[in-house]
């Protein structure tokens, strides 16, 4: 298809062999790329700012590939944010129907009560409807102060911060540790890394619903034992019972010699 003008509705195209553009400029990536990025507080999650922060766009005008932020964490927020132009994986990380998990870390201000955990953990309606139930538990805590852990399946704008500040614990840090089975790990603020074939693997299972990655047996497991074979049956003389029913039925009468 090199060379030639499309006019026709329909027609096929392999992006790994066909450069496809339109009015000179390429339609579609020529690779697909896939990028961690723990972003520091201070960095608006677009790729542009009209108020002139610094963007996560800025960043990506560095990278080989033109990529761009799946989902978005808020300007006081840090954390991980995958970078990708894979668009069918983003949207399907980002859509509610696939409920995939995000998981924060959160320092929040006060001592939360149970009662205050458990209305986070079954949903709390806030100005754009009740939220999803959420997994939330007690890292440590503080003399004025506790860290949290919160799982949500859901993105809403800023929707951390809002439901501690509703049931009266105010969030004065929050950073996201992982999106599905992609971790943050040890990954500096600031700094990026590509993903590996495993980790993008992981993700495309768990969007599919699928998730046996990693989990075949290591080389030194033990091997599955055969099932016992169950007993023949004794009869009352002690004896095994006569099978029948063809050449390979034995005898129970003694062998003469």
């Amino acid at each position: 298809m090199n060379g030639k003008v499309i006019s026709e509705l329909g027609t096929k195209a392999d992006p790994s062999r066909d450069r496809i553009t339109v009015d000179g400029r390429a339609a579609l990536p020529r690779k697909l790329a896939y990028v961690a990025y723990h972003k520091p507080v201070g960095v608006v999650s677009t790729m542009s700012d009209p108020e002139g922060r610094p963007a996560i766009g800025d960043l990506v005008r560095d990278l080989r590939a033109r990529l761009f932020p799946v989902g978005r964490l808020d300007f006081e927020s840090s954390g991980l944010v995958l970078l990708t132009n894979d668009g069918e994986l983003a949207q399907q990380l980002t859509h509610p129907r696939f409920q995939i998990p995000k998981v924060y870390r959160v320092k929040v201000r006060g001592r939360p009560e149970e009662v205050a955990l458990e209305r986070l953990r079954r949903g709390v309606r806030l100005d754009d409807g009740v939220t999803a139930p959420a997994e939330v538990s007690v890292e440590s805590v503080l003399p004025s102060k506790a860290r949290l852990r919160i799982v949500l399946r859901e993105g809403r704008q800023r929707q951390v911060r809002r439901m501690c500040e509703l049931v009266g614990y105010p969030v004065e840090r929050l950073s996201r540790v992982a999106i599905g089975p992609l971790r943050l790990g040890a990954l500096p603020a600031g700094q990026t890394r590509e993903l590996t074939p495993r980790e993008v693997l992981a993700l495309r299972h768990a969007v599919s619903g699928r998730d046996d990655v990693g989990t075949s047996a290591p080389a030194s497991a033990p091997r599955p034992r055969r099932p016992l074979r169950p007993a023949r049956p004794v009869s009352r003389e002690g004896r095994e019972p006569t099978r029948t029913g063809g050449a390979s039925a034995r005898s129970t009468r003694p062998t003469r010699r």
